[in-house]
């Protein structure tokens, strides 16, 4: 809830006031002395694992890893600049974007910890909660406040939901970890039915927003689409009915058996039915007026939240971006895939793909992030949202201004004009960082970049999603790829088995396995085989989804495997 009525500091950011920040150097110090303690020899690895775990810090293979929170996405200018200096001072000058909305520092060092944490705090930012059984960072709609279907703007809530679950006594150590997501559109750009509770916005029958409501989702060992809970949950009842999902779970849910401890395993268990039971139970039985959210309430968080004030000639750039896309076959490809329809007339949103041929996914040098910190100033008001597909959107620029802003991230390798295409990748850090890897994504995700490079191809083969991740826990997503790549050990060799089928959106599904796992070349020379297969018998307008569901694996697993 609302700390005080302290005016916000930038456009589409929330505003801290000094119980946010007071909090923030608080829990610093009180880490700093527990950092202290670890390197003194006084707590032992095993004591201060779930410390450094409450702050984010992981031990990798080769350093220590600190996961910084971007709660649902959405960051200040000054703030990526603070994630640049981090990237430079303490890392290897750069930093990755995950599918949480998060950034990942892949090489810092432990006595560096509580300084990075301090400067974050003076920012604004943390790492809490991006680790732990616990309820993890709020993801969101990188379209929000912004989007033309938007019915209402899920930023609000998405605060909401992170100062209800920070630190909440009762769900901090929960039987595993917990992930939430909101999207302000009944479209689904959140993948709301791999979460533990994903949530979308709809109009009621008598026009005001109400969420559907899904539980029970999620990838990695055992990967499940959530189902509905509920479809009309009104907005003044949102905080008490999760905390009655999050009361079953944590009562119910099993903490003898790491690999069955998430709610999607009991919901599964438990049946439909008899979880909607007893959370409609747990929530009639709580005293509800303390959870309201009142209108009030939810203004004053909105409140936080500044609005841009959009120029009042706008509405006339739309001929000339019409004009600039007519002379710039390039450009305009890039309009094409890279921005995303307004509220408001003259003005979009734009995709920045961190995903250039051959480059890493998610991967943004310091540099480029004091780039796009620039820009963003210059051209969207100061704010960046990071996306759960790993790339940067400025949520809202002037058509006309377009042009020029494609020019210069083109200039800085930036400009690849790829979003839903082959291209744009989602892969985890894979076996190069990760303890629990059996291979390596970035290789395969850079070879595969690079073979499907030809914007031309590109086009012709439309939109496809492709997902890889470098063990069973799919931090890459690969069960929701329309093509998924699974890193696997064969007989101690590093290899990949293909999934086909998948999908994130409204039509959830997942991918199946259509195969043994093959060596890294042989795996991007199937992929090929798999497309070169889809353009042949696809039917006019037809995406790869499509002909995947009408035929079936079996021609692209003829396919792939007909050189293996």
């Amino acid at each position: 809830m609302p700390h005080s009525s302290q005016p916000p500091a930038d456009v589409g950011r929330y505003a801290y006031d000094t119980v946010d920040r007071t909090f923030l150097k608080q829990r610093v110090e009180q880490f700093r002395d527990q950092v202290q303690r670890r390197i003194s020899g006084a707590l032992s690895e095993d004591e201060f694992k779930p410390l450094r775990l409450m702050n984010g810090l992981y031990l990798q293979l080769h350093a220590y890893m600190l996961r910084v929170a971007i709660p649902y996405g959405i960051v200040s200018a000054a703030q990526m600049r603070t994630l640049a200096l981090i990237a430079r001072r303490y890392d290897r000058d750069y930093g990755h974007f995950t599918t949480r909305q998060n950034i990942q520092f892949n090489w810092i060092r432990l006595e560096d910890t509580p300084d990075i944490l301090n400067i974050l705090a003076d920012a604004e930012m943390h790492a809490i909660q991006t680790s732990g059984n616990c309820i993890r960072n709020v993801t969101s709609d990188q379209f929000a406040g912004a989007a033309r279907d938007e019915v209402l703007d899920p930023r609000v809530h998405a605060e909401i939901l992170r100062q209800w679950s920070t630190l909440h006594p009762e769900f901090t150590f929960l039987p595993r970890k917990f992930k939430i997501a909101i999207s302000g559109s009944a479209q689904d750009r959140v993948a709301a039915r791999f979460h533990d509770i994903g949530l979308l916005a709809r109009k009621g029958d008598n026009g005001r927003a109400v969420f559907e409501v899904y539980v029970g989702g999620g990838l990695g060992r055992t990967p499940i689409i959530g189902v509905k809970l509920r479809d009309d949950l009104p907005e003044e009842d949102l905080i008490a009915y999760l905390e009655a999902v999050l009361r079953v779970y944590n009562a119910y849910g099993r903490r003898d058996n790491i690999y069955k401890a998430r709610i999607k395993i009991l919901v599964q268990a438990l049946g439909l039915g008899a979880f909607r039971d007893q959370v409609n139970a747990e929530f009639m039985a709580m005293d509800r007026s303390r959870y309201r959210l009142q209108p009030q309430v939810v203004a004053a968080i909105r409140a936080r939240f500044a609005t841009p004030v959009f120029a009042a000639d706008a509405a006339a750039s739309s001929a000339q971006l019409a004009t600039q896309t007519k002379a710039d076959p390039a450009f305009a490809a890039w309009v094409g895939t890279n921005t995303h329809p307004h509220q408001q007339d003259g003005y979009c949103s734009v995709t920045i793909s961190c995903k250039p041929s051959g480059g890493i996914p998610g991967d943004v040098t310091s540099a480029q992030m004091d780039l796009l910190a620039d820009l963003a100033e210059q051209y969207s008001f100061g704010e960046l949202r990071i996306t759960h597909l790993q790339n940067v959107v400025f949520g809202h620029v002037r058509k006309d201004q377009l042009f020029a802003l494609w020019q210069v991230l083109t200039a800085h390798g930036l400009g690849t004009a790829n979003v839903g295409m082959i291209t744009d990748i989602i892969a985890c850090p894979g076996l190069d960082y990760c303890a629990l890897a059996n291979a390596r994504s970035i290789p395969i995700a850079q070879k595969l970049s690079q073979r499907f490079s030809n914007a031309a191809l590109q086009h012709e083969i439309g939109a496809l999603r492709l997902n890889i991740s470098g063990c069973i826990n799919a931090c890459g997503h690969h069960h929701a790829g329309h093509i998924g790549i699974l890193g696997v050990d064969k007989r101690g060799e590093e290899a990949f088995q293909i999934t086909l089928g998948g999908n994130s959106g409204e039509d959830a599904s997942i991918g199946q396995i259509i195969g043994s796992a093959m060596s890294e070349d042989e795996t991007v020379d199937a992929i090929a085989r798999i497309v070169d297969t889809y353009l042949v018998q696809r039917k006019p307008g037809e995406r790869f989804i499509e002909t995947c569901r009408r035929l079936g694996a079996a021609p692209f697993k003829d396919a792939a495997y007909a050189t293996a």
